[in-house]
């Protein structure tokens, strides 16, 4: 629990430090779209257990070659149903695949592949999040809310070794609930600071996990409805699961600069 105590502090003290004191009416756009690219650097370490046992603990990265960096569409944005009432969402795909010879032995499931054997291994992620905001502070400058929602990781993972006709796939679509905050402050008439922290914590029945997703980001308007963005997201998932579809561990974390055009209506 320690490991968060940081993160959580300063995502906290970069929204507070993002509103204003008063507490009056918020006014803006009602619908807002961003569209841009996520520029990721990703560390993936998985484990895919059997009946008889703990799989190998396999970094996708180092041990099977995938890309630790790429870039990638995203889609997010929020739609404001009443004063102090928002939903934000966001779309994107963190998927990758490569054919590598294995340095080591790796149990994957029921398989075990042997040292030198060259395997196929793809790693399938799409990210779906929601979330309602309720602004308890704001005025026409920002705002500072609370947020619940669900993050949603859509999971499929799979080593192969396409000659002999080997293959081991473990999927588990995952819908974390999520509790933060949420803050936004106009910095001059073409300069926005926004910020939001989002975190999620269990340990019930077959599944125990945590989940800290972080973002602070400058919106500079070009025009009435239009402005550039740039910003930060870092998101750390440690899952551990013993369902029929996925029985093993995922502990990896995404990272980086997000340049994107945000639309209002």
């Amino acid at each position: 629990m320690q490991m968060y105590v940081k993160p959580i502090l300063l995502s906290a003290a970069l929204i507070l430090s993002a509103v204003p004191v008063a507490a009056q009416s918020l006014e803006g756009d009602r619908f807002s779209l961003s569209l841009g690219v996520f520029v990721t650097d990703r560390d993936t370490e998985t484990r895919l257990d059997s009946a008889a046992g703990d799989g190998t603990d396999t970094d996708f990265e180092s041990d099977l070659g995938l890309d630790s960096s790429d870039t990638v569409f995203r889609v997010d944005g929020y739609y404001r149903f009443a004063e102090r009432h928002r939903a934000d969402f966001s779309v994107f795909d963190l998927s990758r695949s490569n054919s590598k010879q294995i340095e080591r032995d790796i149990q994957w499931g029921d398989s075990l592949y042997a040292i030198d054997t060259t395997i196929k291994a793809d790693f399938d992620l799409a990210i779906y999040k929601a979330a309602y905001t309720y602004s308890f502070l704001s005025d026409e400058d920002g705002y500072l809310g609370g947020t619940i929602g669900l993050y949603v990781a859509d999971v499929k993972t799979s080593l192969a070794e396409p000659t002999l006709g080997q293959a081991e796939v473990g999927e588990l679509t995952a819908p974390l609930p999520v509790v933060g905050l949420r803050g936004e402050r106009k910095l001059s008439d073409r300069w926005t600071f926004r910020a939001s922290g989002e975190f999620f914590f269990v340990e019930y029945d077959d599944i125990d996990g945590s989940l800290v997703d972080l973002y602070a980001g400058l919106d500079y308007s070009l025009r009435d409805n239009l402005a550039l963005g740039f910003g930060f997201n870092s998101v750390t998932l440690d899952v551990d699961a013993a369902k029929s579809d996925f029985s093993g561990a995922i502990d990896w974390q995404y990272s980086g600069g997000l340049v994107f055009l945000k639309l209002d209506f």
